[in-house]
């Protein structure tokens, strides 16, 4: 039987695992969380979706455990965050089956990294849609269900086009999923999402949908995304369909960023949907804005160009992980004061 590694059993890891162990893929979940470890291995995983609620017992592993496995996987499935991805990759590198494939299922541009370690033959690139949230250990508030969440999955070489379906076919087992030919392309697409909705949101402290609920915060988010669209453009990544979008529904598009915005808020996320960076803050951890925003400015600033949203989001981002203020709705206005400010010349 296939052997698959999950590595970084959070609310999106312990989700999918929990979804192949149900399935009866040979599945290990790894996690660096003690507590949450422990819960699972207790009580295993308590997933609340809004259909319900569903309990599997999983076999998991602390992070500190990896030393002690001999066996290699066939398919590891990263779910660290973005920041994590290279160390990651090494602490696995060794467990990895000489024709193994290690997925990074994140948000940010992984690939390149993952390749850097394991070779481009052993690596896909994943695009992951999945809501949800966790702050007890061995509980998921899944807000997605499989029927409501999406990944895309493709290669970055000739050296595993035609595996894609491998991976594919195990992530079908927690929703639905497309092969896409160029996957750098739709990771930036998600990082266009991901700019125009986590960070922004976050630092107002509100649920994604109360935050673009407030007209000129929709708009900044708009025009935080349009900075990231306009530096996938610089990098000559064209603009791909996903969360299930088609070619046709971008060429009707007046607005990608704004198609792309509603069609998350309609299909992917609930009235008390907190983001991941939200869920960071709330848990003292730093969050993964230098991959995202952070990214855009930096690719603008390559091109001689800036990003006067992107930038503000950052550097109040950095004041909140700095202790220095904390998420509030009232820090709208300093984003809109911020972005003009570094708008001009």
């Amino acid at each position: 039987m296939t052997r698959i590694a999950v590595i970084g059993a959070g609310a999106n890891g312990a989700s999918i695992g929990s979804d192949l162990t149900a399935a009866g893929v040979d599945v290990t979940l790894i996690e660096q969380w003690p507590a949450h470890v422990e819960a699972m291995r207790a009580h295993g995983v308590r997933i609340e979706t809004p259909a319900g609620v569903e309990t599997h017992q999983v076999r998991v592993l602390h992070l500190c455990e990896v030393a002690t496995l001999r066996e290699k996987f066939d398919v590891i499935l990263m779910l660290v965050k973005a920041y994590d991805s290279r160390w990651a990759a090494e602490l696995m590198r060794p467990l990895l089956a000489d024709d193994g494939l290690l997925v990074g299922v994140q948000n940010g541009m992984t690939v390149d990294d993952i390749a850097d370690v394991v070779g481009l033959e052993r690596t896909l690139g994943c695009v992951i849609e999945i809501s949800s949230m966790m702050f007890e250990p061995g509980v998921v508030l899944r807000h997605s269900g499989r029927d409501r969440s999406w990944f895309a999955v493709g290669s970055l070489s000739d050296a595993t086009a035609g595996r894609e379906e491998e991976v594919a076919g195990l992530l079908r087992h927690a929703g639905s999923v497309e092969i896409v030919s160029d996957i750098r392309a739709a990771k930036w697409m998600k990082l266009v999402s991901n700019a125009t909705t986590l960070v922004t949101t976050a630092i107002l402290g509100l649920p994604m949908l109360d935050a673009a609920g407030i007209p000129a915060m929709r708009d900044l988010m708009l025009r935080s995304g349009r900075e990231a669209l306009e530096a996938g453009r610089l990098q000559g990544l064209a603009p791909l369909p996903i969360f299930g979008l088609t070619v046709e529904d971008l060429a009707a598009s007046e607005d990608l960023v704004e198609t792309l915005l509603d069609t998350l808020l309609r299909g992917f996320v609930l009235s008390t949907t907190k983001t991941t960076i939200l869920q960071d803050w709330m848990k003292g951890r730093r969050s993964e804005v230098g991959d995202i925003n952070g990214r855009v400015v930096r690719v603008h600033a390559d091109h001689g160009r800036t990003a006067p949203v992107n930038a503000a989001v950052v550097e109040l981002a950095r004041a909140i992980e700095n202790h220095e203020l904390e998420p509030d709705p009232h820090h709208l206005d300093r984003l809109l004061d911020l972005s003009a400010a570094a708008a001009r010349p």
